[in-house]
């Protein structure tokens, strides 16, 4: 099993920035994905951004450029540095751990772009 916690959400102007982050604890395996999906209410959680434990990112067109995934293996930890945030970008993030087909998912973080 393993648990996610997630911290770094909230309220930001637009143009602004934020960073979340996610730390892994229990029974990790490698080689594993870790990442940040989003959801909107009433819409499909999209993927947003994944780094592998060997540092292979992967970003949604829509945040290229402006969001910036990392992790710290040593830590389990994965950052999700957002800038030039827009209210678009509105929505609860959620972390995620992947290893082989097994997933696990944090409790989400919310984060509003708004002025």
């Amino acid at each position: 099993q393993v648990q996610l916690v997630e911290s770094g959400g909230g309220l930001v102007q637009p143009g602004g920035s934020l960073t979340v982050s996610c730390a892994a604890s229990g029974r990790i395996f490698s080689p594993n994905t870790m990442g940040w999906y989003r959801q909107d209410p009433g819409k499909q959680r999209e993927v947003v951004a994944t780094i592998t434990s060997g540092g292979m990112t992967n970003y949604v067109d829509s945040v290229k450029g402006r969001f910036t995934i990392s992790r710290d293996n040593r830590k389990n930890t994965v950052y999700l540095q957002m800038n030039n945030l827009k209210p678009e970008d509105t929505a609860v993030y959620y972390c995620n751990f992947r290893w082989l087909t097994v997933n696990y998912w944090g409790q989400g973080t919310q984060v509003t772009v708004s002025s």
